[in-house]
């Protein structure tokens, strides 16, 4: 009964002592399989024989195919290196990590299990990019892209692209590697974005996959708020004054103009301001406004000054002759009228009254006759002293005039031919002397308007 015992116990370890001996340890990490890509995977082994010198060889199933096929042999107590290859099962649908088995066999056909690790992702999980930051005062930006994962690229195709810059690279990248670029950015191409943080936009192409990749990009703030101010004109003047913002944050801004109670009523402005406020005598504008990166506001100011100077130069004008008028010694004034003529003829009467505002002698008072008429010899008032007919000239001579005194002569002009329109008489001189000092003053211009009727001037 003993012996059969032991026999039966002898039978049962028979297996276990025949059974693989071997330690796995895998020496490779993060082994990653791309999904869509149906391409293998491959571990790096180290594999002990504790058992007998025997020859082995690798299988597993649902789908997977293992590398290598052939048998290989492992000594007694040797411990070899070994990378197997394992390719995805063709109905793989689903990313995350997997395990699959796979069995080492003796050549007695005894066998062990083991699991693998493998991570399986889209092609946009195996990338991370990224980029400095941008300072409005640079004139270069720094991006990159590194390779997350434990998969050699070759000819990775990417597209960068911002608001910044757009830049296509084609590439190879190992493992666990990084590539730098640097980009030359204008000012141009940032100049109305506001501060904060922009995407990064990757396009990778590898092989038959397409996948994108965000990142981030860093603009840093700056405030730059500028102010320019042009005038010109003389009669109009014109101010431009223009706030720019260069910065890329919003901006508050403010003009303010200042103008004293004469100009503002003669000033206009290319916008109404938010805020006017009187101080005394001056009058302060105000425009408030909100300024985003590249924007300005400006405000035109015209103030016109002709108007003003019209009204200062009638005024001053005005005061000159009224000074001149009132300064004169002596005021002659010289008006026409229309007389009726016996033959028709077109007849005029002169009438020229001189008055002394002060004791004046030696008067000479010269008077002229236009051409085309004639003087006809009837006077009223003061008889000429001296008549040229040639000449067309009068004179009439006073030896002096008291302050007040004011002598009238008047004499009769004639036309045979027609006059039609705007008739005009010069003005008529007067020469005298005051307390020996000889001076001069003369008349107004005398005009008449002449109208046709009946084919006779005014019969």
């Amino acid at each position: 009964m003993r012996k059969v015992l032991t026999f039966l116990l002898v039978l049962t370890l028979f297996p276990v002592v025949l059974a693989v001996n071997l330690d796995v340890e895998r020496t490779s990490s993060g082994e990653t399989l791309i999904y869509g890509l149906n391409e293998p995977v491959s571990f790096d082994l180290e594999i002990t024989n504790n058992g007998n010198t025997d020859t082995f060889s690798m299988y597993t199933f649902y789908g997977y195919g293992i590398e290598p096929r052939e048998e290989f042999e492992i000594k007694k107590g040797e411990t070899k290196e070994l990378t197997i290859s394992i390719a995805p099962r063709l109905d793989l649908i689903q990313k995350g990590k997997t395990a699959p088995i796979y069995y080492i066999q003796g050549s007695d056909n005894t066998k062990i299990e083991e699991k693998l690790s493998v991570n399986i992702i889209g092609l946009e999980d195996a990338f991370e990019v990224g980029s400095g930051s941008i300072d409005p005062d640079t004139q270069q930006l720094r991006i990159f892209i590194r390779n997350k994962v434990n998969f050699d690229f070759k000819d990775l195709e990417v597209k960068f692209s911002s608001p910044f810059f757009i830049l296509e690279e084609t590439m190879d990248l190992s493992p666990y590697s990084k590539k730098e670029f640097t980009i030359d950015i204008e000012k141009e191409d940032f100049d109305k974005l506001m501060a904060g943080f922009y995407t990064l936009n990757a396009k990778i192409a590898f092989e038959n996959l397409k996948g994108e990749v965000e990142g981030k990009i860093e603009f840093i703030e700056k405030d730059d708020l500028s102010t320019q101010k042009r005038d010109y004109g003389f009669i109009v003047t014109t101010k431009v004054i223009e706030k720019v913002n260069k910065g890329n944050t919003m901006a508050d801004t403010e003009i303010t103009i200042k103008k004293n109670i004469l100009s503002r009523l003669f000033t206009t402005y290319s916008s109404d301001p938010d805020q006017v406020e009187r101080q005394g005598a001056t009058v302060y504008y105000t425009w408030a406004e909100k300024l985003a990166p590249g924007e300005n506001f400006e405000v035109i100011v015209k103030t016109n000054w002709l108007l003003p100077f019209l009204i200062i130069f009638f005024f001053v004008t005005l005061i000159y002759f009224f000074k001149k008028y009132s300064t004169q010694k002596v005021q002659v004034r010289k008006r026409v009228s229309f007389v009726k003529a016996k033959g028709g003829e077109f007849a005029l009467k002169v009438t020229i009254i001189a008055q002394a505002r002060e004791f004046v002698e030696k008067v000479k008072i010269i008077d002229r006759l236009p051409p085309l008429v004639k003087m006809y010899e009837r006077f009223g008032g003061e008889l000429p002293d001296k008549i040229s007919k040639d000449k067309k000239r009068l004179e009439w001579d006073f030896e002096y005039l008291e302050a007040g005194e004011s002598r009238a002569m008047s004499y009769i002009v004639y036309s045979k031919v027609g006059v039609l329109g705007r008739f005009a008489l010069p003005g008529t001189i007067c020469r005298f002397e005051q307390e020996g000092t000889p001076k001069q003053t003369a008349s107004n211009k005398a005009f008449f308007l002449a109208e046709q009727k009946d084919k006779k001037y005014l019969q």
